[in-house]
């Protein structure tokens, strides 16, 4: 709930936004739009639902990845926004269990996670602050700035891709931290908002847009939403939560966390305090 007006006011100004989040190293940094009006609308991208996994109603879900096999899930809560606790940690998906859990000072909100070079990278919301991690141990390795605000973070095997809840896509370099590039979000009706959880997988950047139900597939070379998958009703039709509980009716509850197994290809989606993973198809 606590993003509730944050989302309001991305929606109202986010052309004044996407020109005055700062933006390093301007000389540097390849900015990279789509021209309105030009862009056919994404094509619909069916999804079925393989399986159906517990998840702990406690997790207020910001990150979701497959490392090794392994899911690690990221959570974000502080006492001035939520009663939830920002974490990193190890779940055990078919059972819903944390084996493992990285707790953050109170006074960070955790954000994204994803994993480069086995070097676990955490997001927190406003504190422009990452943390990077050791992969396999969870050890703190170093902390690295943040000129933007931190939601959804995932990578190209090269660089760091962030999102800040704007329409923009931030690419860092993993090692300095620099800005390599940032790419403008558009479709058919012009620039894509309230980008938040992020998975590169094949080539394309899947994206949670936040308050929706909505997965969309980014081209990274031109930013155009190419693919958006609808998973309005899978709650009702896929477990026994209600979802006129206040957590969904206030909006904190909502569809965030995409891990995809590039060896198993096992995609798996969830939301923020949702009762399930789901592991599902799209096509």
């Amino acid at each position: 709930m606590y993003r509730l007006y944050l989302a309001a006011l991305i929606l109202l100004f986010s052309g004044v936004m996407t020109s005055c989040n700062e933006v390093p190293e301007k000389n540097t940094s390849d900015i990279t739009s789509s021209a309105t009006g030009t862009i056919p609308a994404p094509a619909n991208l069916q999804y079925d639902v393989l399986n159906v996994y517990p998840h702990d109603t406690l997790s207020y879900t910001q990150g979701l990845i497959i490392y090794d096999g392994q899911l690690l899930e990221s959570t974000g809560g502080n006492p001035e926004y939520n009663p939830y606790k920002s974490w990193v940690g190890k779940v055990d998906y078919k059972t819903g269990k944390i084996s493992q859990q990285i707790p953050l000072d109170a006074k960070y909100f955790g954000e994204g996670i994803s994993i480069l070079n086995n070097k676990l990278y955490q997001l927190t919301w406003t504190s422009n602050k990452g943390f990077v991690y050791d992969a396999k141990t969870f050890k703190k390795l170093q902390e690295f700035p943040l000129k933007t605000q931190g939601w959804g973070i995932t990578n190209d095997s090269t660089n760091l891709i962030i999102s800040d809840g704007s329409s923009n896509l931030y690419y860092l370099n993993p090692t300095d931290f620099s800005t390599i590039k940032v790419v403008g979000v558009s479709d058919n009706n012009g620039p894509v908002n309230n980008l938040n959880e992020l998975e590169f997988i094949n080539g394309y950047i899947y994206a949670n847009r936040y308050q929706t139900y909505y997965i969309l597939k980014i081209d990274p070379s031109n930013g155009q939403v190419v693919g958006r998958a609808d998973l309005t009703g899978i709650l009702e039709r896929y477990s026994k939560e209600n979802i006129n509980k206040d957590k969904y009716t206030s909006g904190d509850a909502v569809l965030n966390g995409i891990a995809y197994d590039g060896k198993s290809g096992k995609l798996f989606v969830t939301g923020k305090l949702w009762p399930n993973i789901y592991e599902i198809t799209l096509k």
